[in-house]
């Protein structure tokens, strides 16, 4: 019996190329023959690898089963570090891990990169084509970095504000840093002409949620510098055995990327300065070259939801249309008439409204009667089926993408109370922590820029403004933040007095210490119970009769 990592291969088709039409549609799956011709290829590149695949073919292989003799380039330990293919830390310590081998076949083993452990075409396909898929990855992309982002003093800049006893210098350091605030936005704005930097995000995540795996390209001018900032299909980029770079293909043109930041030589294209790709994978204990989305835990829900209103569909193409039991006594019908009602119910009566169907019986005998009938075996009012079977689905997608239904807009979410305990475990669990993870990869192109801010996407509110106004409102006169913290979470400009923390008068402190306390409203309720004076008899005058005479 097949385990479920079998089920998962045999639902996205990778068992066999001729079975599968992405996989067909791989462009790295192609021969030499066909990727030779690609533009781009180094002379170089090309020479050495037609000499290696004609002198030595392996024999294990029938079709497409080449060995080059030796990769593109010697993987030295110069070379790798250059590359940057190497995890490394602080004051030379690096990894040691070992980098799994490659088979050479097709165009993976041709340009030395692995094949990827599922099939990235069929999974972006699901992103498409169902419904729960694409609405939790949505709901994800738009939580995550579709709210904006804000830029913020980093903690070792604010360290030296608060050592620093001259007002003026940091008065003056924070308003150099407000307009460096806006230097950089306008800086990240203007290295995509089509994009914005928000939308190139959105795009860059969700390739990540749908393929578990993103990548951003990094364009540098002639000086060096950061000139251009741009989001990579992630089905047409792979991931090179050595980790010194990418490889993409697209129609019939190839190109080499190397890892941010890296100095290395280009060892397949002709391009001297070839651009930069980061990477970010949802991590999978299985490959540690490509990530895995979160879906691919619920496939069977997706297939099972496809073939399900599949069904459906293929039931109301037929108008909905019930099965018959068609029966004939006392008379044998010609061939032609057989032929006629066989066609009519398999055909006629699919697509088309209020058919008629004519068939020529024989007249009754003295001896004989003929009876001609037609049954319904489904006569009662037909509902789409596999409705429960349909909702579970959707909910195993969902559960598998930690999305509460109440961010998609669900007509069968819980009461309000619940829906914000969802909401709350979705910022705090999925939310959130992406959104970390995401920033600190982001901020290694912004400190190329400068090392004082940093990038932070704006996070979902589970607040509203009132609320929110009066958490600041108490942080700011308990002197828990001062008011130029808060003016920063309001994304408001910085004050010159400021910085000091809030004395209140008095008057404040004892009306802030009631509110806190509830007396206020226990002070009215005392004055509207409160009596007449004991020397009152009637009591007072309605409102506008003057003072009462007794």
């Amino acid at each position: 019996m097949s385990n479920d990592y079998d089920y998962i291969q045999a639902s996205l088709h990778t068992q066999a190329e001729d079975e599968n039409p992405f996989l067909n549609s791989d462009p790295f799956a192609k021969s030499w023959d066909e990727l030779k011709d690609l533009a781009g290829i180094d002379v170089n590149f090309k020479r050495r690898t037609s000499r290696s695949v004609s002198k030595y073919v392996s024999p294990s292989s029938s079709t497409n089963g080449y060995t080059p003799r030796y990769p593109a380039v010697e993987p030295t330990p110069g070379y790798l570090a250059a590359a940057n293919s190497v995890p490394s830390g602080k004051d030379g310590a690096y990894s040691k891990q070992i980098n799994p081998g490659t088979v050479y076949r097709n165009g993976y083993g041709l340009f030395d990169v692995i094949t990827p452990p599922y099939n990235l075409y069929e999974l972006a396909s699901y992103y498409d084509n169902s419904f729960a898929n694409h609405a939790a990855i949505d709901a994800k992309v738009e939580n995550v970095v579709g709210l904006g982002y804000d830029f913020e003093i980093t903690d070792r800049t604010m360290l030296r504000f608060e050592m620093n006893d001259d007002d003026g210098q940091v008065e003056r350091a924070r308003r150099r840093i407000e307009r460096l605030k806006l230097e950089v936005r306008d800086w990240l704005e203007s290295l995509n002409d089509d994009d914005s930097f928000e939308q190139t995000m959105v795009k860059f995540y969700t390739d990540v949620q749908a393929t578990g795996n993103g990548f951003l390209e990094i364009g540098r001018t002639v000086s060096g510098e950061i000139g251009y900032i741009g989001h990579i299909p992630a089905t047409t980029v792979r991931v090179r055995r050595l980790r010194d770079g990418f490889v993409q293909i697209i129609g019939q043109k190839l190109v080499y990327f190397r890892n941010f930041g890296a100095k290395n030589q280009n060892p397949i294209t002709s391009d001297n300065r070839p651009n930069e790709i980061i990477h970010y994978k949802s991590y999978s204990p299985l490959n540690t070259f490509y990530g895995v989305p979160d879906i691919l835990s619920a496939i069977q829900a997706v297939v099972g939801d496809s073939l399900a209103s599949q069904y459906n569909i293929d039931y109301f193409q037929n108008k909905a249309v019930p099965r018959y039991i068609i029966t004939v006594k006392g008379a044998k019908l010609s061939a032609d008439a057989e032929d006629k009602m066989f066609r009519f119910m398999q055909t006629g009566l699919k697509g088309q409204n209020h058919r008629t169907l004519y068939i020529p019986l024989p007249g009754d005998t003295d001896n004989n009667k003929v009876e001609f009938s037609m049954q319904p075996i489904e006569s009662g009012v037909q509902e789409g089926s596999f409705e429960k079977y349909r909702k579970q689905n959707r909910d195993e997608i969902l559960i598998a993408h930690q999305v509460p239904i109440s961010k998609l807009g669900g007509s069968d979410s819980a009461a309000i109370a619940a829906a914000m305990s969802q909401d709350r475990t979705f910022k705090e669990q999925v939310a959130r922590p992406e959104q970390r993870n995401i920033e600190k990869v982001v901020n290694k192109i912004i400190r190329e820029k400068t090392d004082i801010l940093q990038l932070k996407f704006n996070e979902l509110t589970l607040t509203d403004e009132i609320a929110q106004s009066q958490i600041i409102e108490r942080y700011v006169k308990t002197q828990v933040i001062t008011p130029n913290e808060a003016r920063e979470i309001l994304n408001m400009s910085q004050r010159p007095d400021g910085d000091d923390m809030f004395v209140m008068s008095p008057r404040q402190a004892t009306d802030a210490r009631a509110n806190l306390a509830g007396n206020r409203e226990r002070d009215a309720e005392r004055t509207n119970n409160n009596s007449d004076s004991p020397s009152t008899i009637s009591g007072r005058n309605p409102q506008g009769e003057g003072r009462s005479s007794t």
